[in-house]
């Protein structure tokens, strides 16, 4: 459970750093020019890092309600599915942002759509499919290593 906590604690600081810029964003001039489209994409990706935040503090909670003596092997894979749960909005938070980001700066729908589609499918190559990847070839060797 401490590894669960230490993952926790390791990708908390960033995620709020991350939502304190969003928020910052919205007192930014520019903002309030965005058109609505714009706008509803930057508070959908607070909102998706908002339940990022929700889902990586959840086991530490959980960890200081229950007490250490009460870790079970359902509360580590409970809080270890959580975690990992809070990278898909997490990823979503940081494409919207991208697409934010790049339409302030360019005023480019299509550069826009195009880079948080990008962010979107390099975040889910790294942080889903490789590790998918990964644990398939392991478990592939290490099924294979038994019928030898």
């Amino acid at each position: 459970m401490r590894n669960i906590i230490e993952e926790a604690r390791v990708i908390l600081p960033g995620v709020q750093a991350l939502f304190g810029f969003q928020t910052i964003a919205a007192f930014n001039d520019r903002f309030a020019e965005l058109p609505s489209y714009a706008t509803l994409c930057h508070l959908m990706g607070l909102g998706m890092v908002i339940i990022a935040v929700a889902l990586v503090m959840t086991p530490a909670v959980y960890y200081r309600v229950v007490g250490p003596a009460n870790v079970s092997r359902r509360m580590i894979a409970g809080s270890s599915w959580l975690i990992r749960c809070a990278l898909a909005p997490l990823a979503c938070g940081l494409a919207l942002d991208m697409f934010t980001v790049i339409f302030v700066t360019t005023r480019g729908l299509p550069a826009s759509v195009a880079g948080a589609l990008l962010t979107l499918l390099i975040l889910s190559a790294l942080w889903f499919a490789f590790p998918w990847y990964e644990r398939r070839r392991c478990r592939s060797r290490q099924g294979n290593a038994g019928h030898h």
